[in-house]
């Protein structure tokens, strides 16, 4: 981490965001996280993810959220499946069913030869939203043909397309959405910026060429997770993120940036009331109806989540 850089500069930018922070709008009415991870080792046959001896590796069920999120009026959420077996998806929609805070789930379905067939099964489901692919097959040229029929069979579903990955999968991510401009196709993680006082160089082109897609949205989730620190110890001054905050403001606008806190993968930078208060005091900085629009008015138009009974 640039620590001395930060210093050099977190006066100014903290000033600024005082006198911001002095106007902030109201906490919004409403807060849905987009991005949460749900799963139990000691299930039969374990889970393929996390790894054995991590601090991850626990039983991680919406109660463990809502302990740490409802605090913070949070109580609504997208789960995003990382786990690559099919039932898995299964798995987290049998949770769902019982489970009312969970208003919509990103499955992982890779694309290829089965994909469409799983898709028709799952989509059946309203709490299904869409998949999340790793930015990696649309830089795949073996996997083009497989990556826009499975594109192309989401957008006829109505669902989304998370994508996951560093920086250089960025360009790809904005031909896909030119080609397929029906389908919303949500960045995960800032498109991982890196360290906000070390951004890395492709990051800040790579943002602006896939935000001309009118169809894109960039969920600001993983913010304390691109700090290299010790775990869970990551700053939780707003400040120190506002190269990054700034630049996604600027390139995505109110409309088109959405709060996710990927926990609990949050807490290797750290908990989640420091994942919160950043991005809270940021938003509400820019006014009540950017703040509504953040912290659930965009995942709606994103998501078309579901209203839980």
């Amino acid at each position: 981490m640039n620590r001395r850089r930060f210093l050099q500069t977190t006066a100014t930018t903290a000033a600024a965001l005082l006198h911001e922070t002095a106007q902030a709008a109201p906490p919004a009415t409403r807060i849905i996280d987009t991005h949460t991870h749900f799963y139990d080792p000691t299930r039969p046959g374990g889970v393929p993810w996390p790894a054995k001896g991590t601090p991850l590796f626990r039983t991680v069920l919406p109660a463990d959220w809502l302990a740490v999120a409802a605090p913070h009026g949070v109580n609504e959420t997208v789960i995003v499946e990382a786990s690559p077996l099919v039932e898995d998806n299964q798995w987290i929609l049998d949770l769902a069913a019982r489970e009312k805070s969970i208003v919509g789930f990103v499955g992982h379905l890779d694309p290829g030869a089965e994909f469409e067939a799983h898709l028709k099964r799952f989509a059946a489901d309203p709490i299904f939203r869409g998949v999340r692919w790793s930015g990696a097959h649309l830089q795949d040229a073996t996997k083009q043909d497989a990556v826009l029929s499975g594109a192309k069979a989401l957008a006829s579903h109505g669902l989304e397309l998370d994508l996951n990955g560093g920086p250089s999968y960025l360009p790809h991510a904005a031909k896909l959405a030119a080609d397929v401009p029906d389908l919303r196709v949500l960045i995960n993680h800032l498109g991982a910026s890196g360290d906000p006082q070390s951004l890395r160089p492709e990051w800040k082109e790579n943002i602006r060429a896939v935000a001309k897609q009118p169809n894109t949205f960039m969920k600001v989730s993983a913010l304390v997770e691109q700090v290299k620190c010790d775990y869970g110890k990551a700053p939780t001054d707003t400040a120190y993120y506002q190269p990054v905050l700034d630049h996604l403001w600027e390139c995505f606008g109110p409309d088109r940036l959405i709060y996710g806190s990927n926990w609990p993968v949050s807490d290797k930078g750290a908990d989640y009331a420091g994942v919160f208060k950043v991005v809270d005091e940021y938003f509400r900085s820019k006014g009540s109806e950017a703040c509504e629009k953040y912290f659930w008015k965009n995942s709606k138009e994103a998501y078309r989540w579901i209203e839980r009974k």
